[in-house]
Order: structure tokens, then sequence, then C-alpha cells
């Protein structure tokens, strides 16, 4: 795996890459800004990109729009986004391009290392990894009529658990339920969204990214 990370801070930025390193992973560049960033990008083609949210000259979203950017140049990039702040317009603007090799994490995270590098990996094989307080925070701002009231209580654990990238097994192990149950809840929710089986997209990307969009139309 061949790992770039784009952040500002130096000393997160160093201490990104020493741990990286130290778990015999490829970090095959370094980034301060989004400029630079773009650059490197270009000229080392890593498979994986950790970008910080907010960077120079604005400090605003500048790394979402690299990290945009960097998925039109190579699609195939997987990108880790990693945020101060539960800050769900970008979250939801970078997802709008699909969901597949994407993460959006919370920088208290990367203390918990096993976490972090679980998050990393998942992303790496193609998988969403979205920071549990970001999808509880989301949850907890929708309260408009939509088509996610029709979830239960348990139906949203378990979209929230899915929307962290969790497969069937991890989510039945963290509610303590079987497999059973877990396919049940998620047909109920297919459902109860309107996504039919023979729909195009991968239903559960499309079930979290529908919660996610629905947020941000009424924020």
């Amino acid at each position: 795996m061949r790992i770039m990370i784009a952040e500002d801070d130096a000393l997160l930025r160093e201490g990104l890459a020493l741990l990286l390193r130290a778990e015999q992973l490829d970090v095959v560049a370094t980034a301060g800004d989004p400029a630079e960033f773009l650059t490197a990008l270009d000229e080392h083609e890593p498979d994986v990109a950790i970008v910080d949210v907010r960077m120079p000259p604005t400090h605003t979203d500048e790394g979402i729009v690299a990290a945009v950017e960097a998925r039109r140049r190579q699609p195939e990039l997987a990108v880790l986004v990693l945020s101060a702040y539960v800050e769900q317009s970008f979250a939801t603007e970078l997802l709008a391009g699909g969901a597949a090799g994407l993460g959006y994490l919370l920088k208290e995270r990367v203390g918990r290392v096993t976490e972090f590098l679980g998050a990393l990996h998942r992303v790496a094989d193609g998988g969403t990894a979205i920071d549990p307080e970001v999808v509880a925070q989301l949850f907890a701002r929708t309260r408009t009529d939509t088509r996610l009231e029709r979830l239960s209580p348990r139906e949203r654990e378990v979209l929230a658990l899915m929307a962290e990238g969790l497969g069937n097994t991890a989510i039945g192990e963290r509610l303590v339920v079987t497999d059973g149950a877990v396919h049940k809840h998620i047909r109920s929710i297919f459902a109860k969204l309107d996504l039919a089986p023979d729909d195009s997209a991968d239903r559960r990307v499309t079930a979290v990214l529908r919660y996610l969009d629905d947020v941000r139309r009424r924020t």
C-alpha cells in the first residue's frame, strides 16, 4: 500500500508518517498544502491519500477541494479525510462522487491506533469508513419527515454502523445479534428506503448516501 499524507500541521504530518512506517506501510510522500499535495500525487501515484479538511491558505475547505480533484485525476485513489470537527457538508461533498474507497475520521481517532489503521485498510480495500461521531451527529440533526423516518430505532442503529463501513458480521457483533437478524434489518432498511433488489448501485452505499444527502439539503 503506497500512502501519501496531506496535512499542514508538521507535527501531525510527521507523526502520522512515523506511525505508518512503523507498521511497515510505504509512505511515498507528504505535503503541507493542496498545491504540493496535487503535484506529489501526480508524481507518486499513491494508492491512498490521507488528507486534512482544513488546509492553507484559508483553512476552510481546501483539503476537501483537493481530495475531490485528486479523485478526479485518479478515480481509483482511496482517500481518508481527517478533520478536527464534524463538518457534514464537507463529508457529503466528498461522498457525492461515490463512497467506495472513502473515509472521514475525526483526528482524535488517530490516537486510537488500532481503529485508525483498521479504517485505513478498509478504505484502501475499497470500503467506506465514516467516523461514528460523524454518523451520530448526522442522525441527531435530522428531525424532518423523510423516508428515513420510517426506520425503527434498531434499523437506525444498523444503518449508522453501515455508514461506519462495518460488514454484517461486525454489525452483529457490535449489536450482539445474529447474522440472520442483521440481514433482516438491512432488507427492511432497503425496503423502507425504496431501494429495489435490481438497483445497479450498491444498496448499502446508496442507503448511506441518501441519508447524508438529505441532511446536507436541510442544513
